[in-house]
């Protein structure tokens, strides 16, 4: 059933929300440890949310108007875990991403759902990592050495005099499931003028922080299905486009590599109305629709392609319909344009997909800086109208009240939670 906003809906009041601390994990890789007091407290039938002060600095950066007047007058004391709010590879716009520190660190600010984005190791086990071949910008595997030698392009110092950048590409195929959890997650970043592979680990972005990458603790996806059920959240796992040759090794192939992921939710006794199976590759989502179709039901096709008059028509989302597609992810600028008077309304693409009876998730709030200069890459459809922080919201709002969105994904969810509370859309009820 389509999530949709109440015009008019009453304001929400009460107190400011406090700043969180990072929860103590103490449960080891199986989990097999006790939970801390604290995991305790967030976990399974806790609704208590914390989202810090972010929202209302965001809030207090907005244009003035009948919205930022709204956020400004909800002030809630007990905010509510929701399902509208997801965690972006966790909450990595200050924590390492896809580690388990991310990801409490995102149930403790409210997400509903967190995101293990899959691919698969030298040993065909599954783990959380943005994209196969990321682990040189993710982790610290350059500056080990035995490790850095398994790198499909092993680290290559920079070569300043001559303008020569540093080169490396270290893979989850490269090594074992063991040899991954070896390493240690970092911020997603690199210094292209390293000269020794612990410059070459640097480079974070200053609008994101390094306070917080002392801990990095790598996941399996397993691991990461009893994490997030301990926390008490829903799953949304991507399926990540292979880099290497399918079938992998001559025998592994992309159906082995879906098939597997579904398994494994199987196999720890998760309900499939709580999991949302991703991939930008349709036919991945096509394969879940009728393999695994108790799955495939909520599998999402994410969608960055830029528009066509084909890819955006009613008869293309009518098409995805009719395949079994319920749930559509594009990123957050291909949902989104401006009238004649420069406001921010749905795009021709969103009414479509609407029409054709597609749910809608869009990705990703706050992976962009500063939005002063028109917030890059995800705001491109609307960039005239972006030119401070609190924009944020404004995008946030069409999104939820005239696209329809049922989720939105963020790398700070606290900010979607606090907007989630705010209109009346948190709480744990299924999404479609």
């Amino acid at each position: 059933m389509k999530l949709r906003v109440l015009v008019g809906m009453v304001l929400c009041s009460m107190s400011f929300a406090v700043p969180f601390t990072v929860a103590q994990v103490s449960a080891n890789a199986d989990g097999a440890e006790g939970w801390s007091e604290t995991e305790r407290h967030y976990g399974k039938g806790s609704e208590s949310v914390e989202v810090g002060p972010r929202p209302f600095w965001l809030v207090d950066d907005m244009d003035e108007g009948p919205l930022k007047q709204r956020l400004q007058a909800c002030r809630t004391k007990n905010m509510k875990r929701a399902d509208f709010s997801i965690g972006h590879r966790g909450a990595p716009l200050q924590f390492p991403e896809h580690t388990r520190e991310s990801y409490i660190a995102a149930a403790r600010m409210g997400a509903g759902i967190l995101e293990c984005d899959v691919a698969f190791t030298k040993d065909r086990q599954l783990v959380c990592r943005h994209a196969q071949n990321d682990l040189h910008t993710t982790t610290d595997i350059v500056t080990v050495p035995e490790l850095n030698a398994k790198c499909t392009q092993p680290f290559v110092p920079a070569d300043p005099a001559a303008g020569k950048e540093a080169q490396a590409e270290c893979r989850t195929s490269d090594i074992t499931l063991a040899e991954f959890k070896s390493l240690k997650g970092k911020m997603d970043a690199y210094d292209p003028m390293a000269t020794t592979p612990e410059e070459y680990v640097g480079g974070t972005a200053d609008w994101r922080t390094d306070l917080y990458a002392s801990r990095g603790t790598l996941m399996s996806h397993k691991e990461s299905i009893e994490l997030f059920k301990t926390l008490g959240v829903k799953f949304t796992p991507e399926l990540k486009t292979p880099v290497v040759e399918m079938p992998f090794e001559g025998e592994y192939s992309q159906q082995d590599y879906a098939r597997q992921l579904i398994a494994e939710y199987r196999e720890a006794g998760v309900n499939p109305n709580d999991v949302w199976p991703q991939s930008f590759n349709l036919d991945d989502v096509l394969f879940w629709v009728n393999e695994t179709p108790r799955y495939g039901r909520q599998a999402v096709f994410l969608d960055e392609a830029a528009h066509t008059e084909d890819n955006s028509s009613l008869a293309y989302m009518e098409g995805l319909k009719k395949q079994g597609v319920n749930i559509l992810a594009p990123a957050i600028w291909k949902m989104l344009a401006l009238n004649g008077h420069q406001e921010i309304v749905p795009s021709d693409y969103a009414k479509n997909a609407n029409t054709a009876g597609l749910d809608m998730i869009a990705w990703s709030l706050e992976r962009s800086g500063p939005l002063a200069e028109g917030g890059g890459w995800y705001y491109q459809s609307v960039t005239d109208a972006i030119n401070n922080d609190g924009d944020m919201f404004t995008v946030l709002d069409v999104l939820a009240r005239d696209v329809g969105v049922i989720g939105v994904f963020s790398d700070w969810p606290a900010t979607t939670t606090f907007y989630a509370n705010c209109m009346g859309l948190a709480g744990n009820g299924h999404r479609h």
